[in-house]
């Protein structure tokens, strides 16, 4: 009798073994794995770390287009304004002329090239303008796009480091699980002999 209750529990004691030993390996997943995953996460980490020093490059480089736009626009309008001076100076001295020498005078002939000439001069700086305008425009959105840009790539490297680090907590937590299994089942095996 003593020999079958023995022999029972050696054959139970075993598969209570197999079976943490089973458990331990179903439960964590391939350590190279979980390395590889590290390894990936950091990859991404790399280049996305890469891409958002890009976008904050354009960025940049958009923002320095915008404040090169802006000052093309401040001339533009400066000499409009002093073109549109020009004008109403001149028109001014045309109907002077005009009442003093007459309409077909030298003078009034004369005033009326300098008055044609100012026009065509403000009309070429308001056609400036509004490049300008459209340039900076267009270099706003540029820049808008770059930085919603860089915004997403943070958020691509924050997550990247949650999964690495994860991935690192994980590897922690299943070693440690394994060394607590191989420990229990040494104990075990001391025990039922």
């Amino acid at each position: 009798m003593k020999a079958e209750i023995l022999v029972r529990r050696g054959v139970l004691a075993i598969a209570f073994a197999g079976l943490l030993a089973g458990g331990v390996y179903a439960q964590s997943p391939d350590p190279s794995a979980q390395q590889q995953d590290i390894k990936d996460d950091k990859k991404d980490i790399r280049n996305d770390k890469k891409d958002l020093a890009k976008d904050r490059a354009d960025r940049n480089a958009d923002q320095r287009d915008i404040n090169h736009d802006r000052r093309d626009l401040n001339k533009d309008r400066v000499d409009r304004n002093a073109d549109q001076r020009d004008i109403n100076h001149d028109k001014t001295q045309l109907a002077r002329d005009d009442k003093k020498y007459g309409v077909n005078s030298t003078q009034a002939q004369a005033d009326r090239k300098d008055l044609h000439a100012d026009r065509v001069d403000r009309n070429k700086d308001q056609r400036d303008i509004n490049h300008d305008r459209r340039d900076l425009s267009k270099d706003r959105v540029d820049r808008n796009r770059d930085q919603r840009d860089i915004n997403h790539d943070k958020r691509d490297l924050s997550k990247d480091r949650i999964d690495r680090n994860q991935d690192q907590k994980d590897i922690n937590r299943d070693k440690k699980g394994l060394h607590k299994d191989r420990k229990d089942l040494r104990q075990d095996r001391r025990g039922h002999k």
